[in-house]
């Protein structure tokens, strides 16, 4: 018997989304939904109007993280989002950083 045969998998995610995206929230809306499925990561605005995320965690609820993201809090507006496979440290948990 493996003792890591119980251990589900984790899966991390970067996540570009543009749109109308900033000053509606919608990084506070992010850390809601994310600490809500129980992912590690963060969330941060980018200089060119996008706002940028990385998700960690089971992967059916990173899935779940990237339709809420498509789908976006009522003020925000979600023209395109991309997905990108990454091999980041998430961290311990999930928290808005700095701009870059």
């Amino acid at each position: 018997m493996s003792l890591n045969s119980d251990t589900p998998s984790t899966k991390t995610v970067k996540v570009v989304i543009k749109g109308r995206v900033q000053g509606v929230c919608y990084r506070n809306w992010t850390v809601d939904n994310a600490e809500e499925l129980g992912l590690k990561g963060w969330v941060r605005n980018r200089r060119d109007g996008s706002v940028e995320a990385l998700f960690s965690g089971l992967p059916e609820k990173v899935e779940e993280m990237q339709q809420r993201c498509r789908r976006s809090p009522p003020a925000a507006s979600v023209t395109d989002l991309q997905v990108f496979p990454c091999s980041d440290d998430p961290g311990t948990t999930f928290e808005c950083i700095p701009t870059v």
